[in-house]
């Protein structure tokens, strides 16, 4: 690590819990991070001022105007943009040391594994059940970690799940098959809580690169932001799940 780097990371390398060991595992460290929305902009701006040595990006949808009201990466001039470049911009300008790899493309099941073992953790920040689900029995497959997020309205929910056998994963939490709509076009998200919950899925994903503190494994922590009262529930393993009980 040089002079630089020191200075730059000063700040978490002075935890008594991190220091320069757990700095250098977040610079040897990859992390997909799926959507670069609301969730995605802070979490990808926190992890790369952190100090992950690479990010892969993936989005496949442009900047629009009314994204603009919560997605921090992005820009009024970078409207029509494709978000993984959009984001791509403001993060290198953010840390320009981070390793920055883009993937403006839907990501299909079979592109997943090839994918995941290229990564020690993934960052779901999707908005949809479907990639959601996706990811999570790729992750178990994998045995990567996940560190999920979702918001909607004034309410909003973080759990990590460690992908090892024994251990929960995405649909133990939601074992049917999540047909509802709960984008936020159809209705509507306060601005700040998606920075609340992704700012907590960069915490998280620190914390388990790192070996530093106790992850949400098992954990899922709901937030009602009208109140802004955090409740912290258990989350067992389902025995009956079909993703991760046969593990």
């Amino acid at each position: 690590m040089n002079d630089d780097q020191l200075l730059r990371y000063s700040r978490q390398i002075m935890l008594p819990a991190f220091g320069i060991d757990a700095q250098e595992r977040l610079m040897a460290s990859s992390v997909l991070i799926v959507g670069l929305g609301g969730l995605g902009s802070p979490a990808a701006m926190y992890l790369a001022t952190a100090g992950v040595g690479h990010l892969l990006l993936a989005d496949f949808d442009a900047v629009d105007l009314s994204n603009l009201q919560r997605q921090i990466l992005h820009t009024n001039e970078r409207i029509g943009m494709p978000k993984a470049d959009s984001a791509r911009l403001a993060l290198e300008a953010l840390n320009p040391e981070v390793r920055l790899t883009t993937i403006k493309r839907s990501l299909s099941e079979d592109q997943l594994p090839d994918l995941l073992a290229e990564v020690d953790l993934v960052v779901d920040a999707s908005d949809n059940f479907p990639t959601r689900f996706a990811l999570n029995r790729a992750c178990v497959a994998a045995r990567v970690p996940l560190v999920s997020g979702a918001a909607i309205r004034m309410e909003g929910q973080v759990t990590a799940f460690s992908g090892q056998p024994g251990t929960p994963c995405y649909r133990c939490l939601y074992p049917d098959d999540g047909s509802i709509d709960d984008s936020c076009s159809a209705n509507g998200v306060l601005a700040p809580l998606v920075g609340i919950i992704g700012s907590v899925q960069a915490a998280e994903a620190i914390k388990i690169l790192t070996g530093v503190g106790r992850p949400l494994f098992g954990r899922l922590l709901l937030l009602d932001a009208s109140s802004m009262e955090w409740r912290s529930l258990r989350l067992p393993q389902d025995p009956d799940c079909p993703v991760c009980s046969g593990q």
